[in-house]
């Protein structure tokens, strides 16, 4: 089984999914909203919030001030100035979020970003949808030796592949997300099957959902298709103004889709077998072959005085029926009786 291990919290199909808290550059910069988003994650059970490391003059070109993303009404240059984080902040939540037992990620947008998070000491690192294809930076982030978490929107299965190839060349565990790249996603464009799809083709590849519809129930859904890790934008109030607040759940959804995950991964798995534990049920539900008329010793059992009836505490049961008409009473039988192999002539055939 695929598994990659985030400072101490082993990821894969063995193991609970990991829910990740993408809060990305919700904060707007603010380093006291980026705080509370992360206490309040905590206090319903995330294990791991991720945000997003940007140093602007490494990433965007002048050309970027230009380009205005389908839901802003400024450039994206003017967005990610706004939303970036200095060092010292970047530092002091990788800090916090440590001290409260949980997994910090974040996910550069440059080289100048990614060797920034090699310097602070993260554990693995996060790479963007748009980053997929991206082969010089994924390879220079892979160069570090951590594992690799990566977005797959706005990707096909070859150039998918192609960052695979990169990741297995340098030996570092890798986990791929499905992703879709519209904001928000119709439930119709989010394509399940896609993780499926990952398993096949890449066995190595601990597969999860990067979600952005505006429910939880997708991630739920791709649990129970194999799903190890979920992502989903994260505020601690959905009144803030932010970047991805309008598709982002909040700390009640999160809890929801924690406590849903964790039953829908126990829930997988087993064979169509009987368990010792359904024996109680079994007694009182199943039906046994019973007499609903006297029988004289040496009288063939018919449907006028044979049929099923509950419990299912006699020794021959209701599967038994069809085989013990015509059959011979060995002892005579009140009406009521449960039949047991040695009333018949001839015992058990």
């Amino acid at each position: 089984m695929p598994q990659i291990t985030l400072a101490g919290r082993a990821i894969g199909p063995d193991f609970p999914p990991l829910v990740i808290a993408e809060i990305g550059i919700n904060h707007e910069g603010d380093y006291a909203k980026a705080e509370r988003m992360v206490r309040d994650a905590h206090a319903v059970g995330c294990e791991c919030v991720k945000f997003q490391c940007h140093v602007v003059e490494d990433e965007m070109s002048p050309q970027a001030r230009s380009v205005i993303p389908g839901n802003a009404d400024v450039s994206i240059f003017e967005i990610m100035e706004r939303c970036q984080l200095c060092e010292a902040d970047e530092r002091r939540l990788m800090d916090l979020v440590q001290s409260l037992g949980m997994v910090y990620l974040s996910t550069p947008f440059s080289r100048a970003a990614a060797d920034r998070l090699e310097s602070m000491g993260v554990c693995g690192y996060k790479i963007g949808s748009g980053e997929c294809n991206n082969y010089p930076l994924v390879d220079h982030i892979a160069s570090f030796g951590k594992p690799v978490i990566l977005s797959t929107g706005m990707n096909g299965m070859q150039s998918v592949a192609k960052s695979v190839e990169i990741l297995r060349r340098r030996g570092v565990p890798f986990g791929l997300m499905h992703t879709t790249s519209m904001y928000p996603t119709p439930p119709s464009k989010v394509r399940l099957g896609a993780m499926v799809e990952f398993r096949e083709a890449f066995p190595d590849a601990v597969v999860g959902l990067s979600d952005h519809t505006l429910t939880i129930y997708p991630c739920l859904g791709a649990v129970a298709l194999g799903a190890s890790m979920l992502e989903r934008h994260y505020t601690s109030d959905k009144s803030w103004p932010g970047p991805d607040v309008f598709l982002s759940m909040d700390p009640q959804e999160m809890k929801s889709l924690i406590e849903g995950s964790r039953l829908i991964h126990a829930a997988l798995g087993g064979t169509k077998a009987i368990l010792p534990e359904e024996q109680v049920t079994i007694d009182f539900a199943y039906a046994s072959c019973v007499t609903i008329a006297p029988v004289k010793k040496g009288e063939a059992l018919t449907k006028a005085n044979l049929w099923v009836k509950r419990p299912g505490t006699g020794q021959i049961l209701a599967e038994h029926f069809e085989g013990l008409l015509g059959r011979a009473a060995a002892v005579d039988m009140d009406k009521d009786t449960q039949l047991a192999w040695d009333m018949l002539d001839g015992g058990r055939k």
